[in-house]
């Protein structure tokens, strides 16, 4: 995988606004995970869904983030980390907007699968991206700076998602990933080096299709 760099900028400020922008992403992803919890009977009633029905709003989630989590490795070497972190980010803006305008369980469920499918590589994305752009020494206070994002987000979400829904709507929980997500998108695009992958690199359909049934059905 090669790399170009970016637009001129001096590498300490761009290396800081990188790892605020994946810093982002990382926190809207896991916070997302828990976000939705307090906001729960809210959501049963304005979509008309049993409280079994309305579990699947977390469940979807969890479960999408889970098997897409599997084939991110391949993904990144396949179309570079870059453009894979910027499809991501995207996509997981998107399906947060179409989670806000959902209106019955089973488009909340749909596009809670997707989110969940976008917002698997996140993750790791960043945790690449936050090892790649620090010289060795300096790694482990990254790696410190990215765990205490990862632990932040769910801490924050029950607290933020309670707010949200007794001031606004339940919808706002999804709504507030907007801005976050267009500007770290923007911000990527600017900031971070292109990369390039490689497009021979062969993947394990078979492995991955038994991997996501075991975990759908587990």
């Amino acid at each position: 995988m090669t790399a170009q760099r970016g637009p001129a900028a001096s590498p300490s400020l761009r290396r800081l606004l990188v790892t605020i922008l994946v810093m982002m992403a990382v926190i809207m992803q896991v916070l997302d995970i828990t976000i939705a919890n307090v906001s729960l009977p809210y959501m049963q009633a304005s979509l008309s869904a049993t409280l079994d029905q309305v579990s699947w709003v977390l469940t979807s989630y969890v479960v999408a983030a889970a098997v897409m989590t599997a084939p991110v490795g391949w993904l990144a070497n396949r179309f570079g980390i870059k453009p894979l972190l910027l499809i991501c980010v995207t996509g997981f803006t998107l399906a947060s907007m179409l989670c806000g305008i959902a209106q019955n369980i089973e488009e909340m469920v749909l596009f809670r699968v997707l989110q969940g499918m976008f917002g698997a590589a996140l993750v790791p994305l960043a945790q690449s991206v936050m090892l790649g752009i620090y010289p060795p020494e300096k790694r482990g206070w990254a790696m410190s700076l990215f765990g205490m994002g990862v632990m932040i987000g769910p801490i924050m979400g029950p607290m933020l998602g309670g707010w949200l829904t007794e001031y606004y709507s339940w919808r706002w929980i999804f709504y507030i990933n907007l801005p976050f997500g267009i500007a770290t998108v923007i911000g990527l695009v600017t900031c971070m080096d292109d990369t390039e992958g490689n497009p021979s690199q062969p993947f394990d359909w078979l492995g991955f299709a038994a991997f996501g049934i075991a975990i759908g059905a587990f």
